[in-house]
């Protein structure tokens, strides 16, 4: 989905991006917003698991995060975002 030109007609007179850069932003942006839950479920435990928290302190966090999503999804137990990442 080409990013909507208005968009990044702002963000060229307001940053120092050039159009091409501020469409790659624009399109990060998106992409990142529309990740469905379950993909950003798992992508952020991994990272998350990686800095070395527990499953106790990812999961709590996860529900926060996932409160504050352009869409937010609706709560999810732990027991859901469980299944979610180990099936």
């Amino acid at each position: 989905m080409p990013a909507p030109d208005d968009l990044v007609d702002h963000l060229v007179r307001s940053t120092p991006l050039s159009p091409t850069e501020a469409a790659r932003v624009v399109a990060e942006v998106v992409q990142y917003f529309g990740e469905p839950v379950p993909d950003f479920v798992r992508r952020r435990h991994a990272e998350l698991k990686r800095r070395g928290l527990t499953n106790d302190q990812i999961f709590a966090g996860l529900d926060a995060e996932l409160a504050q999503r352009r869409f937010a999804s609706p709560p999810l137990s732990e027991r859901q975002l469980r299944r979610i990442v180990y099936g």
